[in-house]
């Protein structure tokens, strides 16, 4: 499930990102969508291309596996003050967005990489 409300757009030296097609409530599920799983194995292939900025780490019950996300999940760009965070559902293989606040018409909707929405540890682009 992907809100008719959100639409990909393209933004000056970042690239693509998720936006808001009208205003949008804090606490609104934007996004549902299903991910396919691998291996430890496989992420050490994917780590080589060009998909390793798009994969999430997935751990259910502590396994080191990862997953690539369907729908916009690989879209949303990065914030450390996002307006949006995700939840993974290990048992149904799903990811889901959610606002934490309230979105404007034209905002772009981001999230923390880090998966907790306002955590400012550096993400790996930022460490290097």
């Amino acid at each position: 499930m992907i809100s008719c409300a959100l639409y990909i757009d393209h933004i000056a030296g970042k690239g693509r990102g998720i936006f808001a097609g009208e205003n949008i409530p804090m606490g609104t599920i934007v996004e549902t969508s299903p991910v396919i799983v691998m291996t430890a194995e496989e992420r050490l292939l994917l780590d080589k291309t060009l998909l390793h900025d798009y994969i999430f780490e997935w751990k259910p019950d502590g396994q080191a596996l990862c997953c690539m996300a369907q729908g916009y999940i690989s879209v949303y760009n990065h914030s450390y003050t996002s307006n949006c965070e995700y939840f993974m559902d290990y048992e149904n293989e799903t990811i889901t967005i959610k606002t934490v606040r309230e979105i404007e018409l034209g905002e772009e909707l981001t999230i923390n990489y880090n998966g907790d929405w306002d955590d400012a540890t550096p993400v790996w682009f930022d460490v290097f």
